[in-house]
């Protein structure tokens, strides 16, 4: 007999789910339609800005890789060079 006051009592919950999810559909539109309403395009000359920025640490990122990635290879050759050597 508790088992099915609980089952009653859990499909009540979730009908009441199901009810109240057209209002909250139209809630979280209408907080979306807020938000954008805040949103800014950017201007061509900020766009340029953030792209060159951009442009230029990718390029300054690949360069300190390239190198450590140089300095480690180089570093483990002369390693296994002397670990043969021996």
């Amino acid at each position: 007999m508790g088992k099915s006051a609980a089952i009653e009592s859990g499909g009540e919950d979730k009908l009441g789910t199901v009810k109240a999810w057209p209002q909250r559909a139209k809630s979280f539109y209408n907080d979306v339609r807020t938000e954008m309403r805040k949103v800014t395009t950017p201007s061509r000359k900020e766009v340029q800005g953030t792209t060159t920025v951009v442009i230029i640490t990718v390029f300054l990122f690949g360069v300190y890789f390239w190198f450590v990635d140089t300095v480690i290879g180089k570093s483990l050759d002369h390693f296994l060079k002397y670990l043969t050597s021996r």
